[in-house]
């Protein structure tokens, strides 16, 4: 049993590492968790890691891609939660091997060459004010026209809406749950930005009598909740990788702290309960890596996995604010100044606790999938 990572996904991890840590450092997450009336990202950040592939990374080279998978996804997403990157990317790319699996060719052919090429911004706008995970969760309308349907209703928490070129939105039809792809410059379509306490950006995306035609459904229409299962799996997972890479950091900011910081003459990380705390924090922290990248891995090779990422995002929202309380426990007072970096992870424990499904939502999922 081999649980090593290959010499190119190696590769990805150190390149990733080293880019973020030059060209993304903390004072930079800094300014956008502050200053939450601008974009959201960096531009000029952006069109760099278009250069470097990463948008690319899962899609195949007919559409700009490096046609690599899910997994190598995910370890980038750790090294960018690792650095608290904020950015669209995740919601953008997630969405966009949606369309790659889905997709008729000219809807690939619109969409995955300018995403790879960081021309373009996806976003899932999947759940409505009752947030609800599963197949009644979707009321949003749409009703049949001459060329194709009229969408009206609202989409709550939906990632960097204020950037979207393109929604992803679930809707029910007269066949069942259908996904269309909405341009989000269509009449009708108003975004209004919600206050997010990381600092990820979130909008409130309604729908006023928005005409969609039959060439904007992903899939057939009446099928689209195995999409939307799907993409919510995907994205769930991704999150997860993001809050592996945060409870690495929270690690190595508190190891590095308890070794150089001294009291009684001596390192506080020679006193027993400082021990406790690191080491718990490590189990906690490696018990969520294993479970994420087995998720991951699943989802990447097309292995039913309902369980497994529900396993993950349960975890992880469990332990991941406990990793973090752990880290301003033994660094004490200087982890709760903005000057210090651990109040970025905070923020991040407390975001990715909920986003996707709180621990108490994905424990439901686990029973109901092992009691079926």
């Amino acid at each position: 049993m081999d649980f090593d990572l290959s010499e190119e996904q190696k590769l990805l991890k150190t390149t990733a590492n080293d880019f973020l840590s030059k060209e993304y450092p903390s004072s930079m997450a800094k300014k956008l968790v502050n200053d939450q009336t601008g974009p959201g990202y960096y531009p000029e950040l952006w069109s760099k890691i278009a250069d470097m592939g990463w948008q690319g990374l899962a899609f195949p080279e007919k559409y700009g891609g490096i046609g690599s998978g899910f997994l190598d996804l995910t370890i980038l997403l750790e090294e960018m939660g690792f650095a608290s990157f904020l950015s669209p990317f995740a919601s953008t790319v997630v969405s966009g091997i949606a369309i790659l699996e889905n997709g008729t060719e000219k809807q690939k052919e619109a969409h995955l060459p300018k995403l790879t090429g960081g021309k373009l911004f996806l976003s899932p706008a999947l759940l409505e004010p009752k947030v609800k995970y599963d197949q009644s969760g979707v009321t949003l309308k749409a009703t049949p026209s001459d060329t194709g349907y009229t969408l009206s209703g609202a989409k709550l928490f939906v990632p960097y809406g204020h950037l979207a070129d393109c929604f992803l939105v679930s809707a029910r039809t007269p066949e069942g749950i259908t996904v269309f792809l909405v341009d989000a410059k269509s009449p009708g379509v108003k975004q209004t930005p919600l206050k997010n306490v990381a600092a990820d950006r979130q909008s409130e995306v309604k729908l006023d009598k928005v005409k969609v035609s039959n060439k904007d459904i992903l899939g057939k229409p009446g099928e689209g909740w195995p999409i939307v299962e799907k993409l919510m799996q995907m994205l769930t997972a991704a999150r997860c990788a993001e809050l592996v890479g945060g409870s690495r950091k929270v690690l190595d900011l508190s190891l590095a702290y308890v070794k150089q910081r001294h009291q009684f003459g001596r390192p506080v990380g020679s006193f027993q309960a400082v021990q406790h705390h690191c080491v718990n924090m490590t189990i906690e922290a490696d018990g969520m890596r294993m479970i994420t990248y087995q998720a991951a891995w699943m989802l990447g090779e097309g292995i039913p996995c309902a369980k497994e990422v529900s396993m993950a995002k349960a975890w992880a929202s469990t332990v991941y604010p406990k990793i973090a309380m752990l880290g301003h426990q033994v660094h004490g007072a200087i982890a709760y100044t903005q000057d210090y970096d651990m109040y970025l992870y905070y923020l991040q424990s407390a975001a990715g606790d909920v986003y996707m499904g709180d621990a108490d939502t994905h424990l439901e999922k686990v029973a109901q999938e092992i009691l079926k």
